[in-house]
This record gives C-alpha cells, structure tokens and sequence, in this order.
C-alpha cells in the first residue's frame, strides 16, 4: 500500500478570509486534519479554519500534543510521538493535513515534524499562508518596507538584553510573556512602534506607541518597529 503524505497548511494570522483557497481545498480533499494541541476543537487554527470550511466539524481531527518547553529531551520526546502519530496514519494510506497559524515557513511546529517524517522515509509539502505580519501591516494601512529598507523579522525573546542597532525596520514575534522588557528595548531603539494584538481575530486591537502596550498583551502580539516614521 502507497503511503500517505503529510501536509504542513498556514490557514493566515486569524481573519478566515485571509486562508488560501488551496488551504480549504486540501481541507477539503483529505479526512484527516492535524492540529498543535490536545483539544483540536479548542486551537486557534481550527477556530479559523471551520468558519471557511464547516465540513471540518465532520472531519477526522488528530491532536499533535507537543509541550512548549525549554527541556529539550522532552521538546524532542514530543516531537517523536507526534511524528509517530502522523506515521500511524500516513502507513494506512491517507493524507495527513497539519493546519497551523499564519505561514508554514514562519516558526511552524509542523517543521519539526516534518525533518522526522522526511528522516523516516514520508513525503511532506509546506503550503504556504498568509503571515502574521504582513496581514498586521495592511490591517495597520502601512508598508513594511520600502526601497532599499532591511527588513529584519525575529523572535522578540531573542533580541532581550541587547539593541535594535541595524538598519532598517524590525518585526517582533513571539513577545507577549516578556513585553515588559522588549517595551524597553523598543523605547530605546527611538523607532515608530505600532502593535497588532490577535489581528484578524474578533479580539483583535491595535497600539500605536509604546507606552500604549499593556505589559500583559497577549502571546500574539505582532509589533512592527519603523526606522522611518514618515508611513505611520
């Protein structure tokens, strides 16, 4: 029997409309849809994903656990039964579709997943979506570079305790558990700050400067820092 194969699916920042339309043909397409966490029903990607294809409520939901800690025997641990998981269906003969959060290439669990799947001998393939920052740019009405502008896209966490000293524009990640401290290295970087909370969600809000975010914003906070306030 042919093996099935294993798709890694950005379904965009939260906004439903924003989903590709191979996103929900390939939701579509396949029974078994993949999710980061032990509740499908109760991941942000499903909650996006089901109110651009309803048929997911009928579908066969696999909820790939992979604790978010900084053991890295047990990150590794976890990672390993989710592959397995996925394997246990792929040896069956079917698709496996991994929906994630904004774009498949961005800090996307299903990556790691897929260096064990490819290791073992599985086909995978990472579909595209829309990114989180991007989608915060357009809902803020600006361009996140223009010209000859670097553009510089990290996780906040991994910038604490030094400066934002080259060039360009930045995008923070990832900077809702540690936003007391990366307000103070936005406030010393003397940049445009403007922050997109859930964009696209229907908790969504917007800050337009520093001392505007609350120390407590939540873990998708997506900030965009300006070399140039001339667009803001």
């Amino acid at each position: 029997m042919a093996k099935g194969k294993a798709f890694g699916v950005g379904v965009g920042p939260g906004d439903p409309e924003l989903m590709t339309l191979k996103a929900v043909r390939l939701i579509r397409e396949n029974e078994v849809i993949a999710f980061p966490g032990k509740v499908p029903e109760e991941t942000t990607a499903y909650k996006i994903a089901v109110q651009a294809v309803p048929d997911l409520k009928e579908k066969e939901l696999l909820p790939i656990y992979m604790p978010m800690v900084t053991d890295k025997v047990k990150v590794r641990e976890g990672h390993r039964k989710g592959a397995d998981l996925i394997e246990s269906v792929l040896d069956q003969g079917r698709n496996v579709v991994f929906l994630t959060l904004g774009d498949s290439t961005i800090y996307c669990t299903f990556t790691y997943l897929q260096a064990i799947l490819e290791e073992d001998g599985y086909d995978t393939q990472l579909v595209s979506g829309i990114t989180s920052f991007c989608a915060a740019a357009a809902r803020l009405n600006i361009p996140l570079a223009e010209w000859n502008e670097p553009l510089h896209i990290m996780p906040a966490m991994h910038k604490l305790g030094t400066d934002m000293d080259q060039p360009g524009n930045y995008v923070l990640m990832k900077s809702g558990s540690h936003m007391g401290q990366v307000k103070e290295m936005l406030s010393r970087s003397g940049r445009q700050v403007m922050v997109v909370e859930n964009c696209g969600m229907p908790d969504e809000k917007i800050y337009r400067s520093v001392e505007e975010i609350p120390d407590d914003a939540g873990y998708f906070s997506l900030i965009i820092a300006k070399e140039d306030g001339r667009t803001i």
